[in-house]
């Protein structure tokens, strides 16, 4: 039966997605050998954290020996790796590498906005219901402190974010903040359109791509967002407690969270840190974190982004579109449906059961050795490249047999 299904995935597929042949790019391969997933281990939950490739944790494993041999860290480490992940980051989302700071995770660079926002008394902030935390707390807490209220747009039953959004976006708003596609179940959020009713009310926008960047294309001019954050450990490829915030060029004489030595200008000489000065480096390095030169997480972060420019993002985001159209109909087949295709981005596939869905599934999936998230009522399913047959296999023999106990 599993085979059967398998078959009829693309000829059924999705009415509405875009046929195969029309698609500008072609899919990547299966490249489950690029990473240490176990042969019977079905890992659907890339959105939760993405597997490290093995090229990544090669390159850890490195670091962690150059850190116990420390008369052998140079400036390079401390200094050039820093300008090529950054370099690297700007290259995946089309920005300048004066453009963007390494941060901590996403929260930070969140935190970094707000505080570079001006906002005065009746002032408001526009978010999303069910928005991650880290993109709401921040906010709060300047609305509360300024007088002005976090304005939340309501779910909408059609999973079409777009059409409310633009609604609460008036001349009281002064930050919209949003991620590109909701992060429950993938809801895609159209930020162009968003973009430009911001920028009509005078309002910043602050992109939290969390759950979008390295898997799903960006146009940054078109949007022109005042700042994006995206932590490395999930679509990036990436270890956990770094990531990237980008700071548009009109913002780049802002006030940074911290003050480290390390932002300022001179500081690649150590012989004159005490030579206290008030310049920082170039463009966005000012919102640079402490102790940025990680010297075991910063290699881990440079070979995951160097394997994504390889790849080509549109190229991933395809192949992941065309999985989650195959792994959509396997899940009808067990009475689930998901979001419309065009209400959704490509690389996560929300699913959701008529009649609800059963306690204790997750852990019953897990031990059919299939992973993947439940974010409210929603079955949140985000493969990557490393995705088989086999596991399409697993999912579907997983799935009915935890649905039926």
């Amino acid at each position: 039966m599993a085979a059967l299904r398998l078959e009829k995935c693309v000829s059924e597929g999705v009415p509405a997605c875009p046929s195969l042949d029309s698609m500008p790019v072609a899919p990547l391969p299966c490249l489950r050998s690029l990473f240490a997933i176990p042969e019977d281990v079905c890992y659907l939950n890339s959105a939760y954290m993405s597997a490290l490739l093995e090229s990544v944790r090669r390159a850890g494993e490195t670091a962690v020996g150059l850190k116990s041999r420390p008369w052998q860290v140079k400036d390079e480490h401390w200094f050039e790796r820093v300008e090529q992940a950054r370099t690297l980051f700007a290259r995946l989302i089309g920005a300048s590498p004066n453009d963007v700071a390494l941060v901590p995770s996403a929260s930070y660079g969140i935190a970094t906005a707000a505080q570079n926002v001006p906002f005065a008394s009746g002032d408001t902030v526009v978010v999303m219901q069910d928005q991650f935390p880290s993109a709401v707390y921040p906010w709060r807490r300047k609305a509360a402190g300024a007088g002005g209220a976090v304005v939340t747009v309501s779910r909408p039953a059609d999973h079409d974010w777009t059409p409310p959004l633009l609604d609460a976006i008036d001349s009281r708003c002064r930050v919209v903040s949003v991620p590109a596609c909701h992060w429950s179940d993938g809801a895609q959020v159209d930020l162009h359109a968003v973009s430009a009713r911001a920028r009509d009310s005078g309002a910043q926008l602050v992109l939290d791509l969390s759950q979008s960047v390295g898997a799903a294309p960006l146009d940054l001019t078109a949007v022109d967002p005042d700042w994006i954050c995206a932590p490395a450990y999930k679509w990036l490829l990436g270890p956990y407690s770094i990531g990237f915030l980008y700071a548009a060029p009109r913002h780049q004489a802002g006030v940074p969270l911290e003050e480290n030595w390390i932002v300022r200008a001179g500081s690649e000489d150590f012989s004159r840190l005490v030579d206290y000065v008030d310049d920082y480096h170039e463009g966005a390095r000012r919102f640079d974190m402490g102790e940025r030169s990680n010297f075991i997480l910063l290699p881990m972060l440079i070979a995951g982004l160097e394997q994504l420019l390889e790849w080509g993002v549109e190229r991933i985001a395809e192949t992941l579109r065309q999985t989650n159209v195959k792994l959509e109909t396997i899940a009808a087949h067990h009475g689930l449906r998901a979001l419309p295709p065009e209400r959704r981005s490509p690389h996560i596939l929300g699913l959701e059961a008529s009649g609800g869905l059963p306690d204790g599934l997750i852990p019953k999936l897990a031990e059919q050795s299939v992973y993947i998230g439940l974010r409210g009522n929603t079955l949140r399913v985000a493969p990557h490249v490393h995705v088989s047959d086999a596991d399409l296999q697993r999912f579907d023999y997983g799935l009915g047999r935890a649905l039926a106990n």
